[in-house]
């Protein structure tokens, strides 16, 4: 945890993001770590939980975080949340919580209330189009015995 922190706090000292870092460990070792690199990258996913997910999972060769544990600086906003889901590590632990965050404008319940919402009252439009053409390539996803589940 401590050098989830550290990278937190490197990452604002050295204006590369906001204050986030993470790391993956496993076996007791630390196997990668990722700190948020939203505006030095100018990519929105480039959050320190999602940066170390794919760091990790290089190092790995693999797309889960099997018997992995996630150190984050902050509890995860909901697309690393998300993401973690995704990559199925045993545990996550966090330093600051997602109310602490709020409070210097790293506000995610707006996200949190619009995803309790049907589509249609959303801020963000939602439509479906062509969903009769789309869904051939979950036929073929599923007919395909070659695949690797996940």
């Amino acid at each position: 945890m401590r050098k989830a922190i550290a990278l937190s706090i490197d990452n604002v000292k050295n204006n590369l993001g906001g204050p986030f870092g993470a790391v993956v460990v496993k076996d007791g070792h630390i196997i990668a770590t990722g700190t948020n690199c939203v505006t030095s990258h100018n990519d929105p996913t480039a959050h320190a939980e999602v940066i170390a997910i794919r760091n990790a999972c290089k190092e790995l060769n693999s797309f889960q975080l099997d018997g992995c544990e996630i150190y984050t600086s902050c509890e995860p906003c909901p697309m690393c949340l998300g993401a973690i889901y995704w990559a199925r590590p045993k545990a996550v632990y966090y330093g600051n919580t997602k109310a602490d965050a709020a409070k210097i404008d790293f506000d995610d319940q707006f996200i949190y209330n619009e995803l309790d919402l049907p589509l249609q009252e959303r801020k963000l439009k939602m439509q479906q189009l062509l969903g009769d053409e789309a869904i051939q390539a979950f036929e073929l996803w599923q007919k395909n015995t070659e695949k690797t589940e996940y």
